[in-house]
């Protein structure tokens, strides 16, 4: 049996980079159901797009994988444009079906409301000084080569992943310094928004805290943390990692040995026939599957 969430909430998957990890992600979705899913940002990378960046099938596949859960689930699915999808502001605001395309929204649930956006919004220098951004960008994207050259090796000798950005970020006092001004700013606005909690993403940095009495829920990214946010049907909110799920465990439990030996009775000779087994796959043409 999947387990069954109100609210499931990605951001930063930045298909079209070399570091997405597209096919985690769609895997990751194909354990569980929800009726609302909230694609908070940074989905599509244009900006990696329209310099290096290329787009692979695995990428489509993560949109089949939406797709499959708005026809079978009869799940909501909410795009909200974060500044590397900003391509998104020619057609905002885009109702089709299920699926909304949007700035931002405030979802209620249990009694609370939470404003919801990516968060490059509050974030001043991609907000006015848009060549420090890529300048950023450049560099963030210099790190995540690093990154896996370092972790090639470390995996050769048997040593864990190590995140190179993460440590950067832990010892450069000005990113830290930010990042807290990022998470207090956020929660002023919830605050002024007549909101209870604020959930973004936007930094990388899966969070989930209270600030000044402002439930700070970050969803983290799919770049390296592989992270999400899932809310229940009572409304309390977990991040879920997914490096620490147990997919082995999923899969056996999806597959239950029947206990009962079914007798076996000779009738006669028969001719064999053989079937295929049927693979599940998100796409029906086999040149997608994984």
């Amino acid at each position: 049996m999947k387990t069954k969430f109100k609210t499931i909430v990605v951001s930063d998957v930045h298909l079209g980079t070399k570091g997405s990890k597209a096919k985690e992600i769609s895997r990751f979705l194909k354990q569980y159901e929800c009726e609302n899913l909230i694609l908070n940002g940074d989905i599509i990378d244009g900006w990696q797009l329209k310099k290096s960046g290329s787009w692979k099938r695995k990428h489509t596949r993560f949109f089949n994988r939406i797709i499959k859960m708005i026809e079978n689930q009869n799940t909501r699915v909410y795009y909200l444009r974060g500044n590397h999808d900003d391509f998104l502001d020619q057609i905002l605001p885009l109702q089709i079906g299920k699926l909304s395309i949007q700035q931002d929204m405030i979802y209620e649930s249990n009694g609370k409301k939470y404003f919801i956006t990516h968060g490059d919004v509050f974030d001043s220098i991609t907000t006015n000084l848009r060549w420090i951004a890529y300048i950023g960008d450049v560099g963030y994207t210099f790190l995540l080569w690093l990154n896996r050259v370092l972790n090639f090796y470390r995996f050769k000798r048997g040593l864990p992943y190590f995140s190179l950005s993460k440590y950067v970020k832990g010892k450069v006092k000005s990113a830290v310094s930010y990042i807290d001004q990022y998470e207090v700013e956020l929660a002023k606005m919830a605050r002024v928004k007549g909101c209870d909690g604020i959930i973004c993403g936007h930094i990388h940095k899966a969070e989930k805290r209270m600030i000044d009495g402002i439930d700070y829920l970050n969803s983290g990214d799919w770049v390296e943390t592989m992270s999400a946010l899932a809310e229940d049907h009572e409304g309390n909110w977990q991040l879920i990692y997914y490096n620490e799920i147990n997919f082995k465990s999923i899969e056996e439990h999806k597959i239950q040995p029947l206990n009962k030996e079914i007798p076996q009775i000779q009738y006669g000779p028969f001719k064999e026939v053989s079937f295929g087994k049927a693979d599940d796959q998100d796409l029906e043409n086999p040149s997608f599957r994984l």
